[in-house]
């Protein structure tokens, strides 16, 4: 282990992933582990299930790095080679585990099957490797410690499967615990190098080049960075703070968080992996507020959201999808003249909309989405990405205009996330605010 500073490494594999058939999202998650423990990763890489190309990428590996996360490669089928390839690099013969081949056909057994003779590679280990359980699959993986080449410091090379579910279990339960012990090892008094902590801040309505411009005097000290990262129809705020001490790197990140809070404002609405819904139920349930939904372009979508919450049912009253003129009429009240004057898209049916599920659903709030999602459907007085959001309180209704220049499905999701911020603001005792990177919007 390297006195002065632990060097981790991601390392994906599989043919899919190069194709871009999955988005590989183990390595942010493997990543984002690794700094709760101090342990900043410096290397990703990704390779297919070729042998020549992963052999190259675990001796770079171990060439640079003190702690290698290897994920994929690990289930039972012919393109599955990441231990035969690794014990092969470095010199190691097979072992079989019978406790591992044992715990799989128990597994399979649970559920009324037979295990298939192919499986039982998966209980096949690199000589003097550590098994890794798996409790809620069938591969397990496994830990190889490889001395550095030419007398370097040791390189730990942690085997998990790619499956999400199955990592991210095993990364707490497997890895996390052994990698702690090897970090407070690497210093004569039991502490590591340095410390470092970090946080993820999400902002909505701001773009990331103003985001940029907005916070360019924040953390250019050199012991605080900044990283951005934009995610529809989000952009992601990453401080990081380093310290001698834990207490220190803990100060100084509070310390620049509160600074972009103090600049941003109400664009910052969460932390971590904090969603937007889950912002707006945690303020009905703090305010004792309900809340009822009626939908045209979004239909459903934004009820989905809301109710994806676990607790939902403590403020969210129910929601109608009314996608024709006559569900509109039928469902929330809309008049029928307020139709044919105005039309479904339109700023006078938004209102009459939020205000026919607040009424219908005795909710305190109500929020309504209209609008044309595309690709067809648009005109020279109402284009294709126009939208109405409607909003109803006590206090009266409203209704606020945009033009989204976006496809079908990103349309519909920023539709969503502006009828939700609507909603949080409201609670805040904020104003009204349209994202900022719109072509077009009144209010």
């Amino acid at each position: 282990m390297n006195a002065t500073r632990v060097i981790a490494e991601v390392l994906t594999i599989g043919d899919e992933l190069l194709r871009g058939e999955i988005v590989d999202s183990n390595k942010s998650f493997l990543s984002e582990r690794l700094l709760t423990l101090e342990v900043e990763t410096r290397f990703h890489a990704s390779v297919r299930d070729d042998p020549a190309d992963m052999r190259d990428a675990f001796l770079r590996a171990r060439e640079r790095s003190d702690i290698v996360l290897v994920s994929g490669g690990l289930g039972p089928t012919r393109d599955d080679v990441t231990v035969e390839v690794l014990a092969e690099t470095f010199g190691r013969k097979l072992w079989l585990d019978e406790p591992s081949l044992e715990a799989m056909r128990a597994f399979f057994e649970r559920f009324g099957r037979t295990m298939a003779k192919i499986n039982e590679k998966q209980a096949w280990f690199p000589e003097g490797a550590d098994v890794l359980a798996n409790p809620v699959g069938t591969a397990p993986g496994c830990l190889l410690r490889v001395p550095g080449d030419a007398g370097g410091t040791e390189a730990s090379f942690f085997c998990l499967p790619g499956v999400p579910r199955e990592l991210y279990l095993m990364m707490d339960e497997q890895v996390l615990p052994r990698v702690a012990k090897s970090v407070s090892g690497s210093r004569a008094d039991g502490s590591p190098a340095a410390s470092v902590r970090a946080t993820l801040l999400r902002t909505f309505g701001i773009g990331e080049s103003t985001l940029e411009e907005e916070l360019s005097d924040v953390a250019r000290d050199g012991e605080v960075s900044l990283g951005f990262r934009t995610s529809f129809p989000d952009n992601y705020l990453r401080p990081v703070a380093r310290g001698r001490t834990a207490e220190e790197a803990d100060a100084r990140l509070a310390a620049v968080c509160a600074e972009i809070r103090s600049k941003l404002g109400a664009l910052v609405y969460g932390e971590g992996e904090t969603t937007l819904e889950q912002v707006v139920g945690e303020l009905l349930a703090e305010r004792g507020l309900t809340l009822a939904t009626a939908e045209s372009c979004t239909g459903g979508l934004l009820g989905e959201r809301i109710t994806a919450v676990a607790g939902a049912s403590a403020y969210y009253l129910g929601g109608a999808v009314t996608y024709s003129n006559e569900s509109k009429v039928a469902l929330l009240g809309v008049p029928e003249p307020l139709l044919s004057e105005h039309g479904a898209v339109s700023p006078e049916v938004a209102c009459a909309m939020a205000e026919g599920a607040r009424a219908r659903f005795g909710a305190d709030l109500a929020i309504s989405t209209t609008g044309i999602s595309g690709p067809g459907g648009g005109t020279s007085e109402k284009p294709v990405g126009l939208v109405y959001v409607g909003f109803v309180s006590e206090a009266g209704s409203e209704a606020h205009e945009f033009e989204f220049p976006f496809d079908r499905p990103r349309h519909r999701m920023l539709t969503t996330q502006v009828a939700l911020d609507r909603v949080r603001r409201f609670l805040l005792g904020e104003p009204a605010a349209p994202p900022r990177y719109l072509a077009r919007n009144r209010t």
